[in-house]
């Protein structure tokens, strides 16, 4: 881990010194005084997230309420009532001053007095209380049509929904989703007449904020390339244990991720049917029908809603794709052949582009713990809806033994293709290299950025990024959005009690080669460098979950670009999305 190892050395010094209570502070803001207080589940199974903050503008305040929200996650109907007697508070002070005596679980019921002192000298007492509160959010998140069947189109920044079709909307019946504990009216589900437009109001749950969204039949103007970089949003951040009922940290997992119209799928690699969530609001939907597909492998999606789902193969075995377009509809057979490598197959499956028209499925060979490293992968190439080819690839061979991962799925990695046509080359990056890396159509080495920073102390914590024993920075996928290609860099945490967390990059790669470094690609197009401060640290420096995956998904209608990562062993699962709409 070279200079990291001690620089986090340095870092758990710091952290140490600044768990004492009261001694010495080190500084945590630019002002003199308490400058916010997190409130933390004490017990429970959310133990140890946050439950609630209160940034702290006015320093002379004397009485500090931390707004704690009604529900508990967001999403759910479970009030947090019960939790508000035995709370963990913590305070961001600045240098030398102090609180006494020293925070530990309150009742936030009660109002609870302290001495602060600041760095004068100068003490008064302050009261420390809570007060549950409703959510003010009052979006609409999606809106779609029952028939004909029409996903609209949201501009949230003037709060319109475009209908896209030479359908009759006169007579046209909606469902809608609202942020948490919102409601809607007029009833979306009772017919309307979209063609001349119409006009909802969304209520939050407090009951007194309001926002107006006009529903239209129209056709947004698109930019001419790409994603529109100021349209980035974050959909969520959960814990996908006790946020989504999927398996803890410490299970042997497998984790692959893939989109199918309004569902975000998630699978665990063992066998078991993968679950179905909300891809905007990640509320539970239900299990996938798999019929007579083994999702014993990983899944993935292309870019015209069809989910593909994979056997784990072994040498000798059958490998088997299967397709499906529906939640509801058992997936059928789309490829199968035997795998005649020495290494097992199936481990990452990654798609580019429409599978019933021209797209590249590549699927990698993981090395065996233990015996063996490896480069090679499976490349499938798919025109009018057929496979026209199918061959191994061998990126370690033609690197002459410079690129290679190891056993899966924490030291594997996988590789995706740069274009659907076979053309773009290939696109890798492993835990045994610092870089990511570029291999031109004819595998020569197109292009090679490295992840760590200049003497990589300069990684922290001016946003560098960091390649080193801590993360895995394999978990990769790219996609076609509007006349240009991309791809994602997902790099999950070995060691998530570690700094410095996950880290999440889109690069454009429609010119194929790629420069300078990670953290700061001119074909850099969006990032989450540092997402440590987010996660929830619910996983530990041993077990079985150190694997991950990440997806762009680019919705049917070509305006919206979502992003979706999962890191099981930090417990962290979360989106963003970006459109293309002009304005």
């Amino acid at each position: 881990m070279k200079k990291s190892t001690f620089l986090f050395a340095l870092a758990m010094l710091a952290l140490a010194s600044a768990c004492h209570q009261p001694e010495y502070v080190q500084p945590t803001a630019d002002r003199q005084g308490i400058t916010s207080l997190a409130a933390y589940f004490a017990f429970g199974p959310y133990e140890g997230q946050e439950l609630g903050r209160l940034e702290i503008a006015d320093p002379d305040v004397d009485r500090y309420v931390i707004p704690i929200p009604w529900y508990f996650p967001e999403t759910s109907n479970d009030i947090t009532t019960p939790y508000l007697t035995r709370v963990r508070v913590r305070a961001s002070l600045e240098a030398n001053c102090k609180i006494e005596p020293a925070l530990s679980v309150l009742d936030l019921t009660e109002e609870n007095h302290f001495t602060y002192t600041d760095a004068t000298g100068t003490s008064r007492n302050i009261i420390i209380t809570g007060e549950r509160v409703k959510s003010s959010k009052c979006e609409l998140l999606s809106f779609s049509l029952k028939r004909p069947m029409l996903n609209g189109i949201i501009d949230k920044s003037t709060r319109q929904v475009s209908l896209i079709t030479a359908n009759d909307l006169s007579v046209a019946e909606a469902t809608v989703t609202l942020s948490a504990h919102a409601t809607i009216s007029p009833d979306p589900a009772e017919a309307h007449n979209y063609n001349e437009g119409f006009t909802f109001t969304v209520t939050a749950d407090d009951g007194t904020t309001k926002a107006d969204y006009y529903v239209v039949k129209n056709v947004p103007q698109k930019i001419d390339y790409g994603v529109n970089t100021t349209s980035a949003e974050k959909l969520f951040n959960l814990d996908p244990s006790s946020g989504l009922g999927l398996p803890a940290f410490n299970t042997q997992a497998n984790v692959s991720l893939a989109v199918l119209d309004s569902w975000l799928i998630v699978n665990m690699g063992d066998g078991s049917a993968p679950k179905y969530f909300n891809k905007i609001m990640a509320t539970a939907g239900g299990t996938l029908k798999i019929g007579n597909a083994v999702p014993t492998g990983a899944i993935a999606s292309d870019e015209q809603d069809h989910l593909l789902l994979c056997n784990l193969a072994e040498p000798g075995e059958v490998f088997n794709i299967w397709k499906t377009s529906s939640v509801s509809q058992a997936p059928e057979l789309l490829y199968s052949f035997t795998n005649n490598q020495d290494l097992q197959l199936g481990l990452e499956m990654k798609v580019i582009g429409d599978v019933e028209k021209e797209a590249v499925i590549s699927v990698t060979y993981p090395g065996l713990a233990g015996v063996t490293t490896s480069g090679r992968f499976h490349a499938i190439h798919i025109v009018g809806g057929e496979v026209v080819s199918s061959e191994v690839i061998d990126l370690f061979t033609a690197s002459g033994g410079a690129f290679f991962w190891g056993s899966g799925p924490a030291n594997s990695t996988c590789v995706v293709a740069g274009s659907p046509r076979m053309d773009g080359g290939w696109y890798s990056s492993a835990y045994s290299e610092n870089s990511l890396r570029w291999f031109k159509q004819d595998l020569s080495l197109g292009s090679i950025i490295p992840g760590e920073g200049v003497g990589e102390s300069e990684d922290a914590p001016g946003g560098g990024y960091y390649v080193n024993g801590n993360v895995d920075p394999n978990n990769l996928d790219t996609k076609c959005f509007n006349n240009a290609r991309y791809l994602v860099l997902f790099v999950s945490n070995h060691f998530p009690k570690w700094w410095p967390g996950p880290q999440l990059y889109v690069f454009d790669i429609t010119g194929g080669s790629l420069s300078d470094r990670i953290y700061n690609s001119p074909q850099l197009v969006f990032s989450v460098p540092f997402m440590y401060n987010e996660q929830y640290q619910t996983g530990s420096n041993e077990g079985f979950g150190a694997c991950g995956d990440a997806i762009l998904a680019p919705s049917a209608d070509g305006y919206m670009l979502y992003i979706y990562y999962y890191d099981h062993f930090s417990g962290m699962i979360g989106g963003y999305s970006l459109d293309c709409i002009k304005r």
